[in-house]
């Protein structure tokens, strides 16, 4: 049960995205389309409440516990940054804004880019392991929470990895490829484009 309601929540998340986004550029709604969008997190407390009252009815904590802790806090921390995201798309293409600046692709700029979205996975992985830490307290010594702090242990290596990945634009910025053209070589391309 648990997992289709994790399924049904990711669902809603992109229609109730593609209706604030909708009635936001094609109907001109922005009142409507912020409601809409608020909406949003109203999905993760319903699934929060459905997963205590399916702890509180006495199931055996499992690896579905686990995982709409991960979907939460994986929501919490990269939902608005989607939808931000998103937002800019459409209105460049259904409201006639000009194009969202990309992710820088180079340098510190991507190394700073780069730490930024581990930040979102440290909370992510934050608000997943308190999540599943209040879960194993609310089951008590009584039950099996080894599938739930396996879970626990998940989110962090997610954070982990991410780090490393990270960490890696920092030590090893990746070089643009246009850096490594010469003055002279400049110069000389700008005089045969003249001629």
């Amino acid at each position: 049960m648990i997992v289709a309601l994790i399924i049904a929540c990711e669902v809603g998340f992109w229609v109730l995205l593609a209706l604030g986004l909708a009635v936001r550029y094609l109907l001109k709604w922005r009142r409507t389309s912020v409601a809409l969008l608020l909406c949003e997190p109203v999905l993760e407390l319903v699934l929060f409440v459905v997963t205590a009252i399916d702890l509180k009815n006495g199931a055996e904590p499992s690896w579905e516990h686990g995982l709409a802790a991960l979907y939460i806090g994986y929501t919490v921390a990269y939902g608005h940054y989607t939808i931000r995201w998103l937002d800019g798309h459409a209105a460049h293409r259904l409201g006639g804004a000009p194009p969202p600046p990309k992710p820088p692709r180079y340098g510190m700029p991507r190394a700073r880019h780069e730490g930024r979205l581990w930040l979102r996975t440290v909370l992510a992985a934050a608000v997943a392991c308190a999540l599943l830490q209040g879960a194993v307290w609310y089951v008590g010594d009584d039950g099996d929470v080894s599938s739930l702090r396996s879970f626990q242990w998940a989110a962090l290596r997610a954070a982990g990895i991410h780090g490393l990945v990270a960490l890696a634009y920092l030590i090893w910025p990746k070089k643009d490829p246009g850096d490594g053209v010469s003055a002279a070589e400049v110069t000389s391309s700008k005089e045969s484009v003249r001629r």
